[in-house]
This record gives C-alpha cells, sequence and structure tokens, in this order.
C-alpha cells in the first residue's frame, strides 16, 4: 500500500496519543476523524489517477478535508486547555 499523504498523525505529529485517546472516549471526535480519513483517501486516489475525478469535485473533496481539519484541530486545543 502506498503512502498515503495528509494523515491526522503527519498534520498533527504531537497529538499522536490525545488523537487516539480522543477517538475513544469521544464518538464525535471518532466519527470527524474517521470522515477526515476517508475524504483523504479519496483526495489521495484521484490525485495519484486511481480514481479519476473532475477538478470540482476534488476541490470541493479538499475543502471538506479543511473544514474537518479545523474542528478536529479545535478539539485537540480544548483538551489542552481542560487538562
Amino acid at each position: 500500500m502506498s503512502h498515503t499523504p495528509h494523515e491526522l498523525a503527519e498534520e498533527f505529529p504531537d497529538a499522536g496519543e490525545k488523537i487516539h485517546a480522543l477517538k475513544m472516549s469521544n464518538p464525535h471526535f471518532a466519527r470527524l476523524a474517521e470522515e477526515y480519513h476517508e475524504v483523504n483517501r479519496h483526495i489521495h486516489r484521484h490525485e495519484s489517477g486511481v480514481q479519476p475525478a473532475s477538478d470540482t469535485h476534488e476541490t470541493e473533496l479538499r475543502k471538506r478535508r479543511l473544514v474537518l481539519k479545523d474542528e478536529i484541530y479545535a478539539m485537540l486545543k480544548d483538551e489542552d486547555a481542560s487538562a
């Protein structure tokens, strides 16, 4: 399997343990993380030519990934503030 860029562990390299803990304890965070991974994998398939897509569709997926990443980041920051 090839390397998929933009995985959460790469995007937040210092937050691996927090990401795992939140996935286990917070169902909303777990859903966000799963959706992020699904969208990211779709983008990777389009970028690598495995599954062609229109530029518009790829742009919409990238926007969705960014929204998810921002929400995940906010939850990670909230976790830092409450710790």
